[in-house]
């Protein structure tokens, strides 16, 4: 049994089908990227997997356990969906860091709203606080921001704001870490920072899907490699197998245009 499976995923917009028929499996630590050309559907698959849009068809299993089917009425409560929104940790392309707060603050922020709903939490409160404040410092040293945490987001480069993200999104121990064009609005020294992060999160391990117009990073990175073109996985294999011997034709010319630039 694999660790992730993606079964008939389909995601549709009024007439305009988005997602056809999207499956995959995905193993525990193992980095999955998802390469394609712009309006292919990659985002809305990883929103899909985050529960931030409904698909219309399909099953997404993590350990055997069915977090959605959409023949299944109980996997759409909103409360259960809730809950299952953390197994999964999403780093957005435009950083989406709350401006008032600092990175630190930014980085506690969501699991101190988890705390809240703890039965202890008024008796414990200022240890559960101090214990997600040490966690989160841990966090953003291990991002190389020791002497950033006290920093406002438009104090920070791009670089370091996209590494308070994976910070905050590591935060909440999700199963699966997801980027989204992580390093789009970056120039290309930044894009270095951001990316020798995620080989490091890999080589500890880590289970991730990346949407990425990197090649090289693709290429040498991932595990897994997905080609989608007009709402459908055109081509899924190792780095191996899709860039260097793709199958179809859509794959080869958008590679072919790829290595162009």
């Amino acid at each position: 049994m694999s660790f992730l499976e993606v079964k008939h995923i389909e995601k549709h917009f009024g007439s305009t089908r988005v997602l056809e028929d999207i499956g995959f499996t995905l193993e525990k630590g193992e980095v999955l990227a998802i390469i394609g050309s712009s309006g292919s559907g990659k985002t809305t698959l990883l929103r899909c997997l985050n529960f931030l849009e409904t698909p219309d068809q399909g099953q997404m299993i993590l350990e055997g356990q069915a977090l959605f089917d959409a023949n299944d009425p109980a996997t759409l409560d909103k409360k259960e969906v809730r809950k299952k929104r953390l197994h999964f940790g999403l780093v957005f392309q435009n950083f989406n860091l709350f401006p008032q707060y600092t990175a630190l603050q930014n980085v506690m922020l969501a699991k101190e709203l988890l705390a809240k709903e703890r039965p202890d939490y008024k008796e414990n409160h200022k240890g559960i606080h101090e214990e997600i404040e040490k966690e989160a410092k841990a966090l953003l040293c291990r991002m190389g921001l020791e002497d950033r945490m006290e920093n406002y987001p438009q104090q920070l480069s791009g670089g370091q704001q996209q590494r308070v993200s994976i910070a905050r999104a590591l935060a909440l121990e999700p199963d699966i870490l997801c980027f989204d064009e992580p390093t789009s609005a970056l120039d290309p020294e930044l894009t270095g920072e951001v990316l020798k992060v995620i080989r490091e999160l890999k080589d500890t391990a880590r289970t991730m899907i990346v949407v990425t117009h990197e090649m090289e990073f693709a290429r040498h990175v991932a595990d897994k490699v997905i080609f989608m073109a007009d709402g459908v996985i055109e081509e899924c294999g190792t780095p191996e197998e899709v860039f260097d011997r793709p199958q179809s034709p859509k794959t080869k010319a958008f590679l072919n245009k790829a290595d162009s630039y």
